[in-house]
């Protein structure tokens, strides 16, 4: 299953893209970034078999195992695409929000979305690790 991101914004040569760069390195699944401008853009088109994950502060608190688990499903369930969503300064508007198959947030508190997505980049490091079986992820 491909993990693709779609984020708004260019993050550039910058601390946060190194990170994100170190962790999806890591990852033995397909990844892919697409970056949009702040404003407008075309999205990339959504194939058949593709979950939508909008990071939205309002969304759904995972913990990391839980996390890993919904990837797990989907991979089983024969998803092609988990494409993970995160948006300028401004967040998405109701249509994006709607459309989503799971809001996800990393917490109450609002994130630069430069660092929304290093985070992200992490936390698919860290799910694939767990379903893995991999000694990354320590529970406790």
């Amino acid at each position: 299953m491909l993990l693709h991101i779609v984020a708004r914004g260019r993050i550039g040569r910058s601390p946060e893209s190194e990170l994100v760069d170190r962790y999806l390195k890591r990852i033995a699944w397909p990844t892919r970034v697409t970056e949009l401008p702040d404003r407008g853009g075309k999205l990339p088109d959504v194939a058949a078999a593709t979950r939508r994950v909008v990071l939205d502060e309002t969304g759904k608190v995972m913990s990391s195992v839980e996390f890993a688990r919904q990837l797990e499903r989907w991979r089983d369930d024969g998803v092609r695409e988990a494409r993970f969503m995160i948006g300028a300064a401004d967040g998405f508007g109701d249509a994006e929000r709607d459309g989503a198959d799971l809001l996800l947030s990393f917490g109450r508190a609002t994130w630069p979305h430069m660092l929304a997505r290093a985070m992200l980049a992490e936390q698919l490091f860290r799910a694939t690790s767990i379903l893995a079986n991999h000694p990354y992820h320590r529970e406790g």
